[in-house]
């Protein structure tokens, strides 16, 4: 019983992933996986992982990537000098990772394929924002601010695209036609978030420390360091309900900043909403 509240079992887990395979399996495709698994359910202690187990199948795909210090460019001494990262590439693999009650998928904004053949991390080919709130804010103040952040992203010739966290906050991607060093994307991301906070202190804050955000919706730019992931789209989430990172319309959006949606959605949800109008992130894989 993996998440006890809901009576969703492992089994059920296990079939999500396989039913939502099509639509997920493309957009993890090349891009080294961290699992956050929980083995005894969502009630219990959970942990990140991101070398390939021993006991991996032999017939599950796996990339060596050199790990890297903070700034993302000099080796950390000591320990392992290599990371070997899944690489989740087909139905029986990701349900080989269901079945470990790796309930979370996070992935960074490169692709492994980009890597090589330095080992270390490749260009970025999307942006991403993560829009999380700070108490008593909510996923209506995350919607609000995600409009006005589509708007400022537009107007720089951009093309985002929204998806709820799954927990509590909403995340934009933008697709990067070529690839662009992750240093040059974090940057502009950064910039673009300090902008917003100056403009809108009261509502939006870009500083990552937790007494700052209160009340306001913090627009995590960090995300885009190359060393770090953000859950994938259509994986599950850790929550009390098995709540999925789900892609949204803008009409959707503008529905959760009027208060007229709450923009949840569990795992039979988002198998229904695939079948009624696909796969909403698809402009994301490019050609």
């Amino acid at each position: 019983m993996l998440y006890p509240a809901a009576g969703v079992t492992k089994a059920e887990v296990v079939h999500y992933y396989a039913e939502i395979a099509q639509v997920l399996l493309p957009h993890l495709a090349d891009r080294p996986v961290t699992f956050r698994r929980y083995p005894e359910g969502v009630t219990g202690p959970s942990f990140f992982e991101k070398n390939a187990g021993s006991m991996s199948p032999g017939w599950v795909r796996t990339v060596d990537v050199a790990r890297r210090g903070r700034d993302g460019d000099r080796r950390l001494r000591g320990g392992d000098a290599v990371v070997h990262y899944v690489l989740l590439c087909d139905r029986p693999s990701l349900v080989w990772a269901a079945n470990l009650a790796a309930l979370e998928l996070h992935t960074p904004m490169w692709r492994a394929s980009s890597c090589v053949p330095t080992g270390g991390y490749g260009p970025a080919d999307l942006m991403v924002f993560d829009l999380d709130p700070g108490d008593p804010a909510s996923m209506r103040e995350c919607c609000a601010v995600g409009l006005r952040l589509r708007d400022v992203l537009c107007a720089k010739g951009y093309e985002p695209h929204a998806k709820t966290s799954g927990s509590k906050g909403l995340q934009l991607y933008v697709p990067l036609r070529p690839a662009r060093p992750w240093e040059e994307v974090r940057d502009e991301a950064h910039r673009i978030a300090r902008s917003m906070e100056r403009e809108a202190p009261g509502d939006v804050v870009s500083n990552m420390r937790k007494d700052r955000r209160v009340g306001r919706v913090l627009i995590d730019w960090s995300q885009n360091h190359a060393a770090k992931t953000t859950v994938a789209p259509y994986s599950l989430r850790g929550r009390p309900r098995p709540t999925v990172s789900t892609p949204v319309t803008w009409d959707e959006v503008s529905d959760g900043a009027a208060g007229r949606s709450a923009l949840a959605f569990e795992h039979t949800d988002v198998l229904e909403r695939v079948q009624e109008i696909g796969d909403l992130f698809s402009p994301l894989l490019g050609g």
